[in-house]
């Protein structure tokens, strides 16, 4: 198994792990905005690059035909990833933003719909709403959460009551508490009040074994570059009949079928959303992610899904056990208050110090090699509605360990006392 050792054996995998940050031993606590690339997705990249490197679809020579088998076959990583029903559920975007403007560009809305997101949401997952809706005439409403960080149930169930809801917009976990919501619940209450689900997993993916079909989602989005693969690269889960139903968000080649200056009709799914030439190599190296995560639960079965569910469960152990030190460790701390504090967690602990502006802890800590990040994290209703400007936020991945956990605690408590 993965975690036998402290530091996990994996670390090797991440050449970047091994640096120096400001003659300090580089520690990586900012997972959350991105991860860092294993050598097997890097390896992968520059195969594609160097002896790969062509256009997909259409190309009948044998560099086309290469790039082309390996493009499909990460979209098939992906469908297992998530397990949905087919490829043609699964679209490849830039990234989880580019995902939910998609499905708020594209989806059908009327005068007085309403649109539920809850409060802790990422601006990714607000400002598409509100450029959709104003277009329409239709209403965005805030979900409210309790000062943990946690949905308030009895509000959300009320909001649901009006009849006029279209579509909940809802993040898997929290980007600035870390807070894992109850998405198989949610999506319960929002079908039965006729409304879709549209869930955005950027933080989830990374910590937890993703089952669209359990989870009953109508359109899941997650990014490439939270998920050890490499930037500008993203995938959008859609149901297949609701995907069918939408139109094309952008216009371009590989998307259509016929063209003509009168009329053109469009291709099947999942090309429908994918207009030029893709992120071919971005896609390669997301599949590269998805099989190098299949390796980290021990000996490989042959079954993709089963080794993933292997790995995700020696990985949200091994988080769960970071995060649950690292919050022991810093509670102790004078003047430290811990923002999100709700039952069920992945692998962010935000907080703020009574002594210092979440900026100076920030750059404190980097003189320190120690890499966490500061500000509002893109959620500034949620700042708002917790009462302050902005937190300092260490993320955890698979590849951190105990050590760096007792060094980011040493570093805030000599903040603590140089501002005392």
């Amino acid at each position: 198994m993965l975690y036998t050792t402290n530091p996990p054996t994996t670390r090797a995998d991440f050449p970047i792990l091994s640096t120096e940050a400001n003659g300090h031993p580089l520690i990586y606590l900012d997972n959350a905005a991105t991860t860092q690339k294993p050598v097997a997705v890097l390896q992968a990249l520059d195969r594609y690059w160097t002896t790969q490197n062509a256009n997909v679809h259409r190309g009948v020579h044998h560099l086309s035909q290469v790039a082309t088998r390996l493009y499909d076959e990460a979209r098939e990583k992906a469908r297992v990833l998530l397990n949905a029903k087919s490829t043609a559920e699964v679209i490849f975007t830039k990234g989880t933003t580019d995902g939910i403007n998609l499905v708020a560009a594209s989806l059908s809305l009327s005068e007085g719909d309403e649109i539920l997101l809850s409060t802790m949401e990422h601006h990714s997952n607000i400002v598409p709403w509100q450029l959709a809706a104003g277009k329409v005439g239709a209403v965005v409403r805030p979900i409210p959460i309790t000062d943990e960080g946690e949905i308030v149930w009895d509000a959300y169930v009320d909001l649901l009551k009006s009849g006029r809801v279209k579509v909940v917009g809802i993040v898997h976990v929290s980007n600035s508490l870390g807070t894992v919501n109850p998405i198989k619940e949610m999506a319960r209450l929002a079908h039965e009040a006729g409304a879709l689900i549209l869930v955005d997993g950027a933080q989830a993916a990374p910590h937890t074994l993703i089952d669209v079909q359990d989870l009953d989602a109508d359109f899941y989005t997650l990014s490439g570059h939270k998920l050890y693969g490499p930037t500008g690269i993203g995938v959008l889960y859609g149901k297949e009949s609701l995907l069918n139903a939408m139109p094309p968000y952008q216009g371009g080649g590989d998307m259509i079928r016929v063209v003509t200056f009168e009329r053109t009709t469009y291709a099947d799914l999942p090309a429908k959303f994918e207009p030029g030439t893709p992120n071919i190599a971005g896609v390669i190296g997301l599949g590269a992610a998805v099989d190098y995560l299949s390796s980290l639960g021990g000996k490989p079965s042959g079954n993709l899904r089963n080794d993933l569910g292997a790995a995700f469960a020696e990985i949200e152990r091994y988080e769960h056990a970071l995060l649950g030190y690292a919050t022991e460790k810093l509670s102790k701390i004078d003047g430290l208050t811990i923002t999100g504090t709700a039952r069920e967690k992945a692998g962010i602990l935000a907080f703020t110090l009574r002594q210092a502006h979440p900026h100076d802890i920030g750059t404190i800590l980097d003189q320190l090699g120690i890499a966490v990040r500061t500000g509002h994290h893109c959620c500034q209703p949620l700042m708002r509605r917790l009462g302050v400007p902005a937190t300092a936020r260490a993320s955890f991945a698979f590849y951190n360990t105990f050590e760096e956990i007792d060094r980011l605690a040493d570093g805030v408590e000599s903040i603590t006392e140089m501002f005392a």
